[in-house]
């Protein structure tokens, strides 16, 4: 399997294992994780018979005023910007995540931000045969569940955890 990390993240994939399918055609992500593992399945001409989204930042949605706002706190003090990121990313378990903080850059964030969902690259996957499933949970503090359903869910297998935050805890 081949996995991408969440911002500021690594080696967290251990609290996915629950929803992971260990396999060589497999491809995962959680938050902006996903959105890498999207782009590598979309890109990618080996074969991939699944590709599984963890809480799948999702921020398309958003006006552009709100992705200056969150770089422009991350700038003004990064360590106290992630921090409070990291509590969103936990909530409402209270699960402790010192031991997977690892650098995240501005550019990443901005990337993360601005990422524009394809409609079409999606369906595109799926005609090549790719399954795709992706994992919301409904009490998310980091991106709008109901509009990260309601978008994935006409074209996916969604997975809706009505009592769940970004961690799917």
């Amino acid at each position: 399997m081949i996995y991408f990390n969440g911002f500021a993240l690594h080696g967290e994939e251990q609290f996915f294992k629950a929803y992971l399918v260990e396999s060589d055609f497999t491809v995962a992500g959680f938050s902006y994780g996903a959105q890498k593992a999207f782009e590598y399945a979309y890109c990618n001409s080996e074969r991939i018979d699944r590709l599984i989204l963890l809480s799948p930042a999702f921020f398309q949605h958003q006006k552009a005023s709100f992705v200056r706002t969150q770089l422009r706190y991350f700038k003004a003090d990064r360590e106290v910007y992630i921090q409070q990121f990291l509590k969103n990313v936990t909530y409402p378990s209270d699960t402790e995540l010192s031991a997977y903080v690892a650098d995240g850059s501005e550019d990443e964030l901005a990337t993360l931000l601005s990422y524009e969902w394809d409609r079409e690259k999606l369906l595109e996957l799926k005609d090549r045969g790719i399954t795709i499933e992706v994992f919301i949970g409904g009490k998310d503090q980091i991106v709008d569940a109901a509009a990260s359903q309601a978008f994935f869910s006409e074209i996916t297998t969604t997975y809706f955890f009505k009592d769940f935050g970004h961690l799917l805890r």
